[in-house]
């Protein structure tokens, strides 16, 4: 079973006239990257959210936003009273020194000063809340790696897809590699047929044909890339966070066939091998996406 990196989670608690509510957002990444807002009220619950994460999530680039909603009739934020009135004070002696008029609307003008608002109230954490936090964080995660679990399956189908056919592909080359070694043999010789007054020495030709055509084998690349094949099937199939070793044998099957592309020296054989590196880039692409 294989999990894609990106996913969503949403979850809410509710506790003392409040409703805190978290949203988990996954991205691609290559290692465990997180961005965390929330109320500094919940500030100090940082590292334990942190460590679910981690725990539950294993990798990716992950957001965190915290939201809260309080219904007590005590407001966050308050006007300051004494600042207000020091800056009306203040405004009214320069509006009389400079002989300009007072301003029509005092409440807008107050609202763009600095410090008219107190700043938040401080709050101490109850335990109350600090669970009702860390029960949403869990259960919003429970719910990203469900989503991540759908994703997984469809990309489960895509390689699968891919796997079977650069599989199908790899099966053509047999039909070619029966009359490929003959052309080319058949071919240097009637190249050497038209050189005259030319003496060769037929053993040691065929000594170099022998080389020459070994080198030009391609059975342990077809060998090794139906290894490579089937180990990509087992990975997918095995536990979760196998998406780093999906990517490497991706590498080792791009290797073969390339090798196998540099090896063929026949037209039709070099179509399939084009074709195998056209699947081959669509796996390397999507893997990027398996956690």
């Amino acid at each position: 079973m294989i999990l894609s990196m990106t996913g969503f989670g949403k979850a809410s608690a509710e506790n003392n006239n409040k409703k805190i509510t978290v949203e988990i957002k996954s991205l691609n990444s290559k290692q465990m990257d997180f961005t965390i807002r929330m109320p500094s009220l919940f500030r100090e619950k940082d590292n334990e959210i942190r460590n679910i994460l981690t725990r539950k999530l294993l990798r990716g680039k992950i957001e965190l936003f915290v939201y809260l909603d309080n219904d007590s009739q005590t407001p966050a934020s308050q006007f300051n009273s004494g600042i207000i009135a020091a800056y009306k004070s203040q405004i009214e002696e320069i509006s009389a020194n400079l002989n300009i008029p007072l301003p029509n609307d005092w409440y807008s003008l107050f609202l763009r000063l600095p410090d008219v608002l107190k700043s938040e109230i401080h709050e101490e954490l109850e335990d109350v809340d600090s669970a009702a936090l860390i029960e949403a964080v869990e259960v919003a995660s429970d719910q990203l790696t469900a989503f991540r679990m759908k994703e997984g399956e469809k990309l489960k189908d895509f390689f699968s897809a891919r796997i079977s056919e650069i599989t199908r592909l790899l099966a053509e080359v047999d039909s070619y590699e029966a009359e490929r070694i003959p052309k080319i043999r058949a071919r240097i010789l009637d190249n050497l047929a038209k050189l005259s007054g030319v003496e060769i020495d037929q053993g040691r030709l065929e000594q170099e044909m022998i080389y020459y055509i070994e080198k030009l084998d391609v059975n342990e690349e077809k060998q090794r890339l139906r290894q490579h094949l089937d180990y990509f099937m087992e990975t997918i199939n095995s536990d979760p966070g196998q998406g780093k070793k999906l990517g490497f044998i991706a590498q080792e099957m791009g290797r073969e066939i390339n090798t196998l592309g540099s090896k063929s020296n026949h037209a039709e054989m070099q179509k399939i091998v084009v074709k195998m590196k056209d699947e081959l880039e669509q796996i390397k692409e999507q893997v990027l996406n398996v956690l």
